[in-house]
């Protein structure tokens, strides 16, 4: 079951198409968004994987594909991401004009009523799959975060 959102010019946007629509036009433009380009201004992002500033958390699944992206994309020099209410969680903000990046989280439920049958029939239950976009902030977009958050470690050495 796909979730849609009403874009801005009221049309229905299908997150699956929207994800895709990123990977196609980075292929189109040349780039790989899981290979580290070597020499550009995204190769001063260190090796790493995308990770969730505030909790540590790497981000796994289509999310390390649209994250290398737009690290590529925008030559961050930051591999740490946060939502806008984590940033202000930690004092800091995101910078005016910053765009963030959408990337999604996928879990399953099992609704209540699903919860009544099983336990009614012996059955396991039936889980209902979903999707959840959530924007999130390269460091880099952000100002006044902790000095453990904004100070990145160095590159690797070649």
């Amino acid at each position: 079951m796909a979730r849609q959102d009403r874009a801005a010019d009221g049309a229905r946007s299908n997150l699956y198409d929207d994800i895709t629509g990123k990977i196609i036009a980075e292929l189109e433009a040349g780039r790989l968004p899981w290979v580290q380009p070597w020499g550009t201004s995204a190769a001063k992002a260190p090796l790493a994987m995308p990770r969730n500033a505030a909790t540590s958390r790497q981000y796994s699944g289509i999310n390390i594909l649209i994250l290398w992206g737009a690290v590529v994309q925008h030559g961050y020099p930051s591999q740490h991401w946060l939502t806008y209410r984590q940033a202000a969680a930690l004092g800091g903000n995101v910078m005016k004009g910053e765009r963030g990046t959408t990337v999604v989280f996928a879990d399953r439920f099992t609704p209540e009523d699903e919860k009544r049958r099983a336990r009614e029939t012996g059955e396991e239950p039936g889980r209902i799959p979903f999707l959840k976009r959530f924007t999130v902030f390269n460091a880099a977009q952000c100002e006044g975060l902790p000095e453990e958050i904004a100070v990145e470690a160095p590159p690797p050495p070649p």
